[in-house]
């Protein structure tokens, strides 16, 4: 049997707790239409449309029932059957109650034994509760009518939360015990059950993973298509003589060192480019992304895997300018936090549509995108920049340090001002930004899920 995920973004979550807790110390209730990503080990809902039922509407409303019209749901049940997609029923439990009841149980039955056969396409359904503290629990409802736990419950925002239905409670290992004392151990055992993905692995991306699996995250997905060449042992962590010898995929030359620490870390090596429907099926199960490419397609594609999946994604970028006789010009770089729903890499000018163009143009037609070179229409592409170690390594310990204050907050500053950390070694400045503005373009897709042609975009 897959595993049950739920995930909302930060902003979700507040209109459905303003709604379902509006001061009268009665229960409430909203439909969500999710997306869905439906993996054979992992079976992912996405909330994607909220449905408020008014509370004028409902037949009854008490402490501890809510009782209400279900054809009101019209709207939400329709285009659930049209798309294929997931309907969840969550209600408010104003005292606090920490479990479904008889009452909802049998809620439930009638709710969804109708609604399986409204979509009638044998998947899965759910129904949730939230708590005055905002606190979720949830299970999905089988079309066998069966109940089953829902066993982690994701909210993105600029904390990332996590509600997980069978928290773990094993001791703190001795290798994890100096970052228990650090962060505690309820987020050592988190750490311990993030599936992380990151593509990318070679000045930024292999410092990115050194240092998570020292940290104890429980599973790494690592993309790259490349293999190791002397030109990259100056700044791929780990990697060795040997692996430029052999030609070694970077992604294996990583695993093999992850092995080596014994950390326990699981490692999915996928020797790939993004643009390859089974890794962003893959990395749309991660419970956070890492982007360390260059490319601004890329950069792009896995920004819009983020908001389709509800998937915080940390971006990660490196520029260094040299006139190759020892005089640096520029040596910057910047982690960039992305929330669905919020600003994109597009939104905050990190590149121009036309410079995505040509991106694309370069890796999907190179013939034209070298006629246009040479005729003058694009300006300004390198072919390759220097890069060094000590650079890289500080942009990944900013990115890696930025997810850790956001799964444990510890900060003076809020997280939410902090979106966008960047420094610039020539003048000695270190910054932070707020969000920018909210992507037009990434936000109707927010939590769609899975749909024909995945991510309604050409992938190839």
């Amino acid at each position: 049997m897959p595993t049950y995920q739920l995930r909302f973004t930060s902003q979700q979550v507040d209109e459905l707790y303003a709604h379902l807790f509006p001061g009268d110390g009665n229960e409430a209730v909203a439909l969500v239409l999710c997306g869905r990503r439906d993996a054979p080990d992992t079976h992912v809902l996405c909330a994607s449309k909220l449905l408020f039922i008014p509370h004028n509407k409902c037949h009854e409303r008490g402490p501890l029932r809510v009782h209400w019209p279900t054809e009101l749901g019209r709207p939400i049940y329709d285009e659930a059957m049209r798309k294929h997609m997931a309907v969840l029923k969550i209600h408010s439990h104003p005292g606090y109650y920490r479990q479904f009841s008889e009452v909802d149980d049998a809620s439930d039955v009638e709710l969804f034994g109708s609604l399986h056969g409204w979509t009638d396409d044998g998947m899965t359904h759910a129904s949730a509760v939230m708590l005055p503290n905002k606190e979720i629990f949830a299970r999905v409802v089988t079309a066998a009518m069966q109940f089953v736990p829902i066993d982690r419950i994701l909210i993105a925002g600029d904390d990332i939360s996590f509600f997980d239905h069978s928290p773990s409670h094993r001791s703190v290992a001795a290798k994890d015990l100096r970052t228990a004392q650090a962060f505690g151990e309820k987020t050592v055992g988190l750490l311990n059950s993030l599936r992380v993905g990151v593509v990318g692995c070679s000045g930024t991306g292999s410092w990115v993973i050194e240092q998570l699996a020292r940290l104890g995250v429980g599973e790494l997905i690592l993309v790259d298509p490349d293999v190791v060449e002397h030109k990259n042992l100056n700044r791929i962590v780990n990697s060795t003589l040997e692996d430029a010898q052999n030609k070694t995929a970077k992604v294996q030359s990583l695993r093999s060192a992850i092995e080596r620490m014994g950390t326990c870390t699981r490692v999915t090596a996928r020797q790939e480019n993004l643009y390859n429907l089974g890794v962003l099926r893959e990395l749309a199960t991660c419970d956070v992304l890492c982007g360390c490419m260059d490319s601004v397609d890329g950069r792009d594609l896995l920004n819009r895997l983020a908001a389709f999946y509800i998937i915080p994604y940390f971006d990660l970028g490196v520029r260094l300018d040299a006139d190759g006789q020892g005089g640096v010009n520029v040596a910057c770089g910047s982690v960039h936090y992305l929330l669905p729903g919020g600003s994109s890499l597009l939104s905050r000018r990190v590149y121009t549509p036309e410079g995505l163009r040509v991106a694309n143009l370069r890796r999907t037609n190179p013939e034209q995108f070298e006629s246009e070179l040479a005729e003058g229409y694009i300006k300004g592409v390198k072919v390759e920049s220097p890069a060094v170690i000590s650079v890289n390594g500080l942009c990944a310990t900013l990115a890696v340090n930025n997810l850790l204050a956001r799964l444990h907050p510890f900060r003076i500053e809020s997280n939410g001002e902090i979106r966008h950390q960047w420094f610039d070694l020539v003048n000695g400045v270190f910054g932070t930004n707020p969000d920018g503005d909210t992507c037009g373009v990434l936000q109707r897709y927010v939590g769609r899920g899975d749909m024909e042609p995945f991510l309604d975009c050409y992938i190839g």
